[in-house]
């Protein structure tokens, strides 16, 4: 089979270790091919066990989203033409779009091709929570119809929670096959010992993730202010990359206005080993998103056995159980979070009662061993459609 990925990942050359491994597993299914982007503006093509096709990544996300909606198909239609490619994947409705025009394309041109459309979250909404946008009813307007586009050409969906399930089979045409299994985590390095013993006295607290009004961290620290006024050990660490800099300068302005700059660091993303010795080190994390597919990062800090407190949103609360390996808090409920951060700090027995309970969660949840036999049955019903000549 061979088999054309159409997303917004960014992907440097060589892979990080993480990606490699996931190539590496995807690569024994068939050939592989990735239309995504780069880490910089200039565009790139290489092979690591897929085959890499990367646009330049642009400054701003409108001028991404028109790179991707008019590149993007012309370079998978040359791919299913020249390189034999008969199934598409989209990461996203929206990057289904250029999948979609690809297939339409295609069809004019008397070559078949199945589309399948993923869902990794909230498409409907997440847009909108990711940065202040220009003009909202309209790019609403033109998000939802792109999206609504994308899937009534989609064949086979694929969701990673039943959050996001039940979002595609509201709005794709009934009867579409849907396929549910969670999104790639490098679990390996996650479930390694800790290089260096965890401070007994340490209350440090975590957040990985992209820097965003979407994880709701501007709650996480109006809560962690009232965490550390009573606890002036608490230390708080917001590790990730800086998406949206104007929300990223309102954080550090917050941190000041509230007095708790010795008490907060921003450290800029890093490699996933680095991820798990954080992780390791920590006596909780935190994750206090308004909206969410699923949270691999999560499944991350459960690995490292670490009790998570989430928000009640999306797949996280299909990921903790309350009590149990963590706890759960409502959306933007300042007052809630700072009450759930603190019995965490201030009952270390019973956290890592739930970090061991988590890290056998996570050992179970995902695997190499289930995530590429998903693929594969993904991609063999799709073959299936091909042959029986179904697609449109």
């Amino acid at each position: 089979m061979k088999i054309c990925f159409l997303g917004g990942a960014r992907y440097g050359q060589p892979l990080d270790e993480t990606t490699e491994k996931k190539f590496r597993a995807l690569a024994t299914l068939g050939d592989i091919y990735v239309i995504g982007f780069a880490t910089d503006w200039r565009p790139k093509c290489f092979s690591q066990h897929a085959h890499f096709y990367l646009l330049p990544k642009l400054p701003f996300p409108p001028l991404r989203y028109l790179t991707m909606f008019t590149l993007g198909p012309a370079l998978a239609l040359w791919l299913c033409l020249r390189k034999g490619v008969r199934i598409l994947v989209a990461q996203s409705p929206y990057e289904g779009f250029a999948a979609a025009v690809t297939k339409k394309a295609a069809g004019w041109l008397g070559t078949k091709v199945t589309l399948i459309v993923e869902s990794h979250g909230d498409f409907e909404e997440s847009l909108f929570l990711y940065r202040r946008v220009q003009a909202p009813s309209l790019y609403r307007a033109l998000m939802e119809r792109t999206a609504a586009w994308a899937l009534c050409y989609a064949d086979l969906l694929r969701a990673i929670s039943h959050a996001t399930r039940f979002q595609l089979e509201a709005n794709a045409p009934e009867g579409r096959p849907v396929f549910q299994f969670p999104a790639w985590t490098d679990i390996d390095i996650f479930l390694e010992p800790p290089e260096h013993g965890i401070d007994p006295n340490g209350n440090i607290l975590l957040y990985a993730g992209v820097l965003i009004p979407l994880k709701g961290l501007h709650f996480l620290l109006r809560a962690f202010e009232r965490v550390a006024s009573s606890l002036p050990s608490a230390r708080l660490l917001l590790v990730g990359s800086p998406e949206n800099p104007s929300y990223v300068h309102e954080l550090k302005s917050m941190v000041e206005r509230l007095g708790i700059e010795e008490k907060v660091e921003f450290i800029d993303e890093v490699s996933q080993r680095e991820l798990a010795g954080l992780m390791q080190a920590c006596r909780a994390f935190v994750l206090p998103s308004l909206s969410e597919g699923l949270g691999r990062v999560i499944l991350e800090a459960m690995a490292c056995g670490k009790p998570v407190i989430g928000s009640k949103v999306g797949g996280i609360i299909e990921v903790i159980e309350e009590g149990q390996t963590g706890v759960l808090i409502p959306p933007g409920d300042v007052e809630a979070l700072a009450e759930r951060l603190t019995w965490i700090l201030t009952h270390p027995e019973e956290a890592g009662a739930m970090g061991r309970r988590a890290r056998e969660f996570a050992r179970g949840f995902f695997s190499i061993d289930s995530y590429v036999p998903f693929y594969s049955s993904m991609f063999k019903e799709a073959q299936k459609l091909l042959d029986e000549g179904s697609s449109k």
